[in-house]
């Protein structure tokens, strides 16, 4: 049996310990042994981003804005699927660790990318900036990272009505999760999004996958 090795590891601010783990050539992050992001989440990642850029793909310059870094699987995937020379994809993660684990352990991340930004505060005050420029936000809430008092970002008001007011008309805030989470489309719809639910397998080789949900939610393009 090949050893399962420890790569990295961190301590977060509620005291979990965060680990960067590989075994048998796949890596993972694990927070108190629980996997957040890895095998189990990167097809979901994937299909994440195949979603989130199939309106996008004749646009000129399309400006993707993605919540979390985890282990680069959905900066990779959209880059993949909107190869645009002019397109910005920004990576907005406060923890700089992670920044760093890709760049030493993975030699081909996509952060190497020109065309990626970092951005440290992936809350509501930066989103407020963007003020209808962007074409998709996208966010897995497994890995990404936790709002004010430990919370997702999906129940904060104030980040929920920024991610709304960054997008373009037409634009997408796209979500996925490893688990169903039963309000969430109605608190979307609360906001102003038309909303699209969609469950795709947990591993295309699966023979009976778990189907993870996925979430599009468009802002329609009669807002200003």
């Amino acid at each position: 049996m090949k050893p399962r090795i420890t790569l990295a590891e961190t301590t977060l601010d509620d005291g979990s310990p965060l680990e960067l783990q590989e075994h048998d050539g796949r890596r993972y992050l694990l927070v108190q042994g629980q996997q957040i992001c890895g095998p189990a989440t990167r097809t979901a990642e994937e299909e994440l981003a195949k979603l989130a850029a199939a309106p996008f793909r004749p646009a000129r310059q399309p400006r993707i804005w993605m919540i979390g870094l985890g282990l680069g699987h959905m900066l990779g995937a959209i880059i993949k699927e909107l190869p645009q020379k002019r397109a910005v994809y920004t990576v907005a993660d406060n923890r700089d660790f992670l920044i760093d684990w890709n760049r030493k352990f993975f030699p081909e991340t996509p952060l190497e990318d020109s065309r990626v930004v970092i951005e440290t505060d992936p809350g509501a005050n930066t989103l407020n900036k963007q003020s209808g420029c962007l074409h998709a936000i996208m966010i897995h809430l497994d890995s990404a990272p936790l709002g004010s008092k430990g919370r997702l970002l999906i129940n904060d008001k104030r980040w929920m009505a920024a991610t709304f007011e960054a997008l373009q008309p037409g634009g997408l805030l796209a979500i996925a999760s490893t688990r169903k989470m039963p309000t969430l489309t109605r608190n979307l719809e609360r906001e102003g999004y038309e909303v699209v639910e969609h469950l795709v397998p947990s591993s295309p080789m699966a023979r009976k996958p778990r189907l993870l949900p996925i979430w599009l939610a468009r802002k329609s393009r009669g807002v200003a």
